[in-house]
């Protein structure tokens, strides 16, 4: 496998198996642990520093997620996503981000709207300098307050772990050509209907956004853009 992981650092804030799911999440995100690798568990805890059973814990949880799949007596292996999984997840996600838009259409505070605008100006920003990691960070903490704006937990749990699902393909499709810029302008859409408290607009908007980025995933999947 290599020596592709950085050694943890123990931090005392937080158990070590949460650190080291942390660290093997974003790894699989990254395409640092390919689709379809077997993971093992003396490896990664000697690239990682530590002993095997916060590993082992933490593989666990990864599995919980869809991470990675356990499989008897052959190991465990980080987990494949197919074009039919996309398009299961997307018909689900886009469902409920048209709830959650909507109600935020209804439920939002003031203070909200400026953070979400602010955001989009901060997205902006992040495009022009080209900073892939702190677009993706300021996207998914974009879709989170459009979801904590609904109030309501339930559905603001469901869609996480939809969006958890999807996460480690958040930058291949991000890097497709030209879809940044759309992004920007689909989520503008979004704000300027929620801000004007238009349900049935903002729920459109979300739909529209949701098409568009299955679409743009499922191209670039295909063509396996920033591999």
């Amino acid at each position: 496998m290599g020596n592709r992981l950085q050694p943890i650092t123990i931090d005392s804030y937080q158990p070590l198996r949460e650190t080291v799911c942390e660290a093997l999440r974003d790894a699989i995100r990254r395409g640092i642990l390919e689709p379809g690798e077997r993971l093992m568990e003396v490896q990664l805890a000697e690239e990682l520093g530590i002993s095997r059973t916060p590993v082992r814990e933490a593989i666990r949880k990864l599995e919980q997620e869809g991470y990675v799949i356990m499989m008897p007596r052959r190991g465990t292996y980080v987990s494949s996503v197919s074009v039919h999984d996309v398009k299961e997840i997307f018909e689900i996600r886009s469902a409920l981000e048209s709830l959650s838009t909507g109600l935020a259409a209804i439920r939002i505070e003031p203070e909200e709207l400026d953070r979400l605008r602010a955001l989009l100006a901060e997205i902006e920003g992040h495009i022009e300098r080209k900073d892939m990691d702190k677009i993706v960070a300021t996207d998914i903490e974009f879709h989170g307050l459009l979801y904590q704006v609904s109030r309501n937990d339930r559905l603001v749990a469901i869609i996480s772990n939809l969006k958890e699902q999807l996460a480690r393909f958040r930058t291949l499709s991000m890097s497709y050509p030209g879809r940044l810029q759309e992004t920007l302008e689909e989520h503008r859409a979004m704000v300027e209907a929620i801000a004007a408290g238009d349900v049935d607009a903002a729920r459109d908007a979300a739909e529209r956004h949701m098409e568009r980025a299955e679409e743009t995933l499922l191209k670039a999947m295909r063509k396996g853009v920033g591999k």
